[in-house]
């Protein structure tokens, strides 16, 4: 697989926009959040203009209301308001490079600031949470050292040994704990569980699915230079879109806990269940008929 050519993982330009911030004076932005910010802004649906994301309204209300928190798990000493700020510096940058004028630069901060808190406390809600972040949070309410992958492995395995009432009752815990707001009815039951691994499925797949748009985005220009499309891409996919796969896992691991995503689907898939059809249906046929 060409990486060079497919491009698949994102290559922000952070470090551009820390250095002008840097030259501006401004106020500094964490780094994590600005790549983070960067990197779902790319993989989203929107345009891109020498390799910044073009701003928009819907741009700035998709990633933060709808994408942010299928994948972001905060560790407990960042600011989780750190992603609207991050917004917010890209939004002067761009009127900065004259893409924006001053009205647009306006409401697009407005929108960014009060859209930022919102995904600040979705960030918090039990039933917006996926695998990875779940157990992002677990490891970090259990004091786990998350930047040594054999320690969180350790953990992981220790907690497959539990009894699933155990295992809820830890989940459960977190709420009292402070590491998340109360669940709404379905509390933490089979119907918590069953939407856990649905989300995870969905945003991973999304996830996938942005990786591919983005290269095929960058096979156009590099077509347009005269360069012939790679071979993986000319005939079976299969190989192209297993890549994708092993990038989002990467991608959900840089976005929780380094290598943890990676860690639940192919060591301990038991931890972090995704449904299939044939488990909703079952699970669906037990709810009472209202």
């Amino acid at each position: 697989m060409n990486d060079e050519d497919l491009r698949l993982a994102p290559r922000t330009r952070a470090a551009d926009l820390l250095a002008w911030a840097a030259e501006q004076d401004r106020a500094p932005v964490a780094e994590a959040p600005l790549r983070t910010v960067l990197a779902l802004l790319e993989l989203g649906d929107g345009r891109m203009h020498d390799g910044w994301p073009e701003l928009t309204s819907d741009a700035v209300e998709h990633l933060l209301y709808e994408r942010l928190h299928l994948y972001v798990q905060p560790t407990p000493d960042e600011d989780p308001l750190a992603y609207g700020d991050a917004v917010r510096l890209l939004i002067d940058h761009q009127r900065a490079a004259k893409r924006l004028n001053a009205k647009r630069q306006e409401r697009l901060h407005a929108e960014a600031e009060w859209q930022g808190e919102v995904a600040a406390g979705l960030l918090r809600r039990a039933d917006l949470l996926t695998w990875p972040r779940l157990y992002a949070v677990l490891l970090h309410a259990h004091g786990v050292d998350t930047a040594d992958q054999a320690a969180v492995r350790d953990w992981l395995a220790g907690f497959a040994e539990l009894g699933e009432e155990e295992r809820l009752a830890a989940y459960e815990a977190l709420v009292p704990a402070g590491w998340l707001d109360e669940p709404d009815e379905l509390g933490w039951g089979p119907g918590r569980l069953l939407s856990v691994g649905m989300a995870t499925d969905g945003a991973r797949l999304l996830l996938e699915q942005g990786l591919m748009r983005r290269s095929y985005r960058n096979l156009a220009e590099l077509n347009a230079l005269g360069r012939p499309m790679p071979d993986e891409l000319a005939g079976d996919f299969g190989e192209f879109e297993a890549a994708a796969a092993e990038v989002a896992l990467d991608l959900f691991g840089e976005w929780t806990v380094p290598g943890l995503a990676r860690l639940l689907v192919e060591e301990f898939p038991e931890l972090a269940p995704e449904p299939g059809q044939e488990e909703i249906d079952a699970y669906l046929a037990q709810v009472p008929a209202e």
